[in-house]
């Protein structure tokens, strides 16, 4: 019985214990906000156009560089560290917190003070040495290997899944903690903090991101609402920046930022909330007029809408065929010649 409740209760609202984990984060996002303004006196360099990250010291210098790469390298190091212990004890998932969850918490609140002060005392990031491309496709290679992970579970179309995705689907969720950390801790030390609306939507959702990479092996790490929250916030996140930063206004990219994101919610994430039909009816019905009225509206951007359905779709396969491949190279690896054992006992 008692087993069967802890399977229930990732479907179940996150109770009212996990909401210090919110707390803390809004915490940290208010005293980003106080500690600002972080780049006044900064000498930034001038705009180079797309692809470019404007958000960076033009004189920048071995100390500046190294008080990004040192904490990242560190606190990604420390974050795998605890995956792997917590991997070898194999503890069972628990509506509480391990001691190697603690430790995960404190690590990232530690880290996250420290590129407040850092980036106050030295202004700078990850994007002084690295191109703005290593971010954003840190984070779209997540998303894929979330789709393929998840397919087993929800499915890919409609609540169907993929059958031949599913060996590798297995792979990445045995697996897929490493990867996580390590591309929101990237991200997380790529940019220095702002005040800006696009950065400041972005160190919220990253600061979420790893209070929920701090709780793995706990149930409110596979909380379907939680979960899928995480997901929805990315493409609000996305749709934000490309209207207020990329600046194209009703006609740009946003809404298929939005939209799209929209599509793929309606055709593979609603799927996974254990919900009943009509439910799934209810809620997409408001979201579908929504579309329908847009594009009524502004017929031109409809073409936007199928790209990053298109995109994501084929990033799983893409994802698919690498892990495939990886898991084909590893079993190779272990594999012995039918003959080892004989060659072994002659050489006896």
């Amino acid at each position: 019985m008692q087993a069967q409740q802890q399977v229930r209760g990732t479907d179940a609202p996150l109770p009212y214990r996990a909401w210090w984990g919110l707390a803390g984060c809004a915490a940290l996002f208010a005293l980003v906000l106080v500690a600002g303004p972080y780049s006044d006196g900064v000498n930034i360099g001038p705009d180079r156009g797309d692809f470019w990250y404007y958000w960076q010291r033009a004189d920048a210098t071995v100390w500046s560089r190294l008080s990004a790469w040192v904490p990242y390298v560190i606190h990604t190091l420390s974050i795998w560290y605890l995956i792997a212990q917590a991997k070898h004890v194999r503890p069972r998932y628990i509506f509480g917190l391990h001691w190697f969850n603690v430790w995960a918490l404190g690590i990232n609140a530690g880290f996250i003070l420290l590129h407040i002060a850092q980036t106050k005392l030295f202004y700078d990031g990850l994007a002084q040495d690295v191109h703005e491309a290593t971010s954003m496709m840190s984070v779209v290679l997540m998303l894929w290997l979330i789709l393929l992970m998840e397919n087993r579970r929800r499915g890919l179309f409609f609540g169907r899944g993929v059958n031949f995705l599913n060996s590798a689907g297995d792979a990445v969720r045995r697996y897929h903690g490493y990867y996580f950390s390590w591309a929101i801790i990237y991200v997380f030390w790529y940019h220095p903090i702002e005040l800006t609306s696009g950065h400041l939507a972005g160190f919220a959702y990253m600061f979420l991101l790893l209070l929920q990479g701090s709780l793995f092996f706990t149930r409110f790490h596979v909380n379907r609402w939680w979960t899928m929250a995480l997901e929805a916030l990315f493409v609000v996140h996305a749709a934000l920046v490309a209207y207020y930063i990329m600046q194209k206004g009703q006609n740009g990219p946003w809404s298929m930022f939005l939209f799209g994101g929209v599509a793929i919610f309606l055709i593979t994430q609603l799927h996974g909330l254990g919900l009943s039909t009509k439910a799934k009816w209810a809620v997409a019905a408001p979201l579908l007029a929504i579309m329908a009225v847009f594009y009524s509206i502004f017929p031109d951007t409809l073409v936007g809408l199928t790209r990053v359905p298109m995109i994501q779709y084929g990033g799983v396969l893409i994802m698919f065929i690498i892990v495939w491949a990886l898991q084909r190279f590893a079993h190779l690896l272990v594999r012995q010649p039918p003959d080892a054992g004989a060659a072994g006992e002659a050489l006896r």
